[in-house]
C-alpha cells in the first residue's frame, strides 16, 4: 500500500545517481548521506539522541548528511546539521510523535541538489518506503537501522493481533536494504527468528564515561529531595509511557511501601504516563526530564535502577546506569539482555513478573556489599561501549557499500564485526 511512484531526479544529477556509480564510486569522494527517520527533534529518545549523534559525528569528519523527517512548531530538541520537513499528523496514543504523510515535490528537489550517494533509513514508515523506492529510482544504495522493536509495543496498545502483519510488512522492507544495522545481539537474534538477517550487522551504542560516572554522586542533591544519606534510593530512568514497564516499576515499589523495606523510590523522566504514576506512587521522588549533568548526578546518587523494559532495542538508559555505577535490575529481554551480566553486573527478571523484580530489587536494597561490588562491575563493563568505536563502526559499513571492490575497507568492516 505503500508503492507510490516517484520521479526520477532531474537530468543535471541523473549520472550521479546512476545505478553503475552506485556500485563502484571513486573511494576519495565525500560521503552525501540521505537519513530518513520519523523523530529527529520531536523527542529526545533514544533514536533522536543516536541520529543527532551521528549526523554531527560524520560532519565534524569531513562527511554530508541531510535529515528529512517531521517537525512540530515547538521541537523538544535542538538538532544537529540540516533538517529538511515533511508533512505529518500526531501519531496514534502517542500524540508527541508524529506519522510523515509524504515526501513532497520540494523535498525531493532539495535531495536532489544534495546529491546523495547512500540513503539511510531508520524508521519503516510512510517516509522510509518512499525513501527506499527514490532510492531504487535514483540508483542510490540504501541501508537502514533498527531502532524500534515495533511488535512488542503492540500488547501494550492491545493490538496483538496485527504481530504476523507487521513482521511480514518488515521482512519486505528490510530485505530491500543493503544492510539493516542493529544496536544488540539478542535483537539480532529476534530478527533472525522471523527471517529478518539479510545484511545485518551489529552497530553497539555508546556511553560518555566522563559524563555518567559514579564521581556524580551528591548526597547534598538527595537531601533536597528528601532522601537521607541512609536510605537506598531506587530510580528508574526514562519515557513515562506504559511499554517501559511502569506497571512493574510501580507494583514493585508499592510491595516495598507495604512491607516497611527501608529505601526511597525515584523517577527521572517525563511523558504521558507521568500522572499515572504520581497517583499510584505519591511517595515517590519524580525529577521530571533531565539531561547532561542533571542526569548524570541523578543516575549517580541513586543505588539501584529498576528498568522493566522489555521493549528496548539496546537499553541506552541501562548502559548509562552501568557507567553511573549503579547495579541494576532489568528485564531479560533485547537489549538488556546483552548488557547485563546475571549475578555480576545486576539481575535479569523474567519480562513482566513482579515477585521477581521485588526480589532482587530487596537483595540489592538491603546488602550494600552486594550493591557496591555489582555497581564496580557495572562500570567497568560499560567501559567497552564508546561513542568513538560506535561511530567508527558505522562508516566501515557505510564504505562497506559505497566500495565494495576496496580491500582497505573490507578490512575495516571485518574489524567492526558483522553479526
Amino acid at each position: 500500500m505503500f508503492d507510490v511512484p516517484l520521479p526520477f531526479p532531474p537530468p543535471s544529477v541523473r549520472s550521479t545517481f546512476g545505478r553503475s556509480a552506485s556500485r563502484t564510486p571513486d573511494i576519495t569522494v565525500t560521503k552525501r548521506i540521505a537519513f530518513f527517520t520519523g523523530n529527529y527533534n520531536l523527542v529526545p529518545d533514544g533514536v533522536a539522541r543516536t541520529l543527532n549523534r551521528l549526523v554531527a559525528y560524520l560532519e565534524d569528519t569531513g562527511a554530508e548528511a541531510i535529515v528529512v523527517a517531521p517537525t512540530a512548531r515547538r521541537p523538544s530538541m535542538v538538532h544537529t546539521g540540516t533538517l529538511l520537513s515533511v508533512p505529518s499528523v500526531p501519531a496514534p496514543f502517542r500524540s508527541e510523535y508524529r506519522i510523515s504523510l509524504s515526501l513532497p515535490s520540494t523535498v525531493r528537489k532539495r535531495l536532489a541538489e544534495f546529491k546523495p550517494n547512500l540513503f539511510h533509513i531508520a524508521t519503516p514508515d510512510l517516509l522510509g518506503n518512499r525513501a527506499l523506492r527514490l532510492a531504487r529510482r535514483w540508483g542510490v544504495p540504501a541501508v537502514a537501522s533498527y531502532h524500534t522493536h515495533f511488535c512488542s509495543y503492540l500488547r501494550y496498545y492491545r493490538l496483538e493481533e496485527f504481530e504476523g502483519f507487521v513482521w511480514k510488512y518488515l521482512r519486505r522492507f528490510y530485505r530491500q536494504c543493503r544492510h539493516v544495522y542493529v544496536a544488540s545481539q539478542s535483537m539480532a537474534a529476534v530478527l533472525q527468528t522471523h527471517e529478518i538477517s539479510q545484511g545485518l550487522r551489529l552497530w553497539e551504542r555508546g556511553v560518555d564515561t566522563s559524563l555518567f560516572s559514579h564521581r556524580k554522586r551528591s548526597m547534598e542533591w538527595r537531601q533536597s529531595l528528601g532522601v537521607s544519606d541512609n536510605e537506598p534510593l531506587l530510580v528508574f530512568v526514562g519515557r513515562t509511557v506504559r511499554e517501559k514497564g511502569l506497571t512493574v516499576f510501580t507494583e514493585v515499589v508499592r510491595t516495598l511501601e507495604l512491607t516497611g523495606a527501608r529505601h526511597r523510590s525515584m523517577v527521572v523522566g517525563d511523558g504521558p504516563a507521568l500522572t499515572y504514576l504520581k497517583e499510584r506512587l505519591p511517595n515517590t521522588v519524580f525529577t521530571g526530564f533531565l539531561e547532561g549533568q542533571s542526569l548524570s548526578r541523578a543516575y549517580a546518587s541513586a543505588d539501584v535502577l529498576l528498568f522493566p523494559s522489555d521493549t528496548e532495542t539496546f537499553g541506552n538508559v541501562t548502559l548509562e546506569a552501568m557507567a553511573s555505577g549503579l547495579p541494576v535490575v532489568c528485564a531479560d529481554a533485547t537489549g538488556s539482555s546483552s548488557l547485563v551480566i546475571h549475578e555480576v553486573t545486576g539481575f535479569l527478571a523474567p519480562p513482566g513478573e513482579v515477585s521477581y523484580f521485588r526480589d532482587y530489587a530487596v537483595l540489592l536494597l538491603t546488602d550494600r556489599e552486594l550493591r557496591h561490588r555489582m555497581g564496580r562491575a557495572a562500570r567497568e563493563r560499560s567501559q567497552n561501549y564508546d561513542w568513538g568505536t560506535a561511530m567508527e563502526r558505522i562508516v566501515a559499513y557505510y564504505d562497506e557499500v559505497l566500495n565494495p571492490d576496496s580491500a582497505q575497507h573490507l578490512r575495516s568492516a571485518t574489524r567492526a564485526s558483522a553479526v
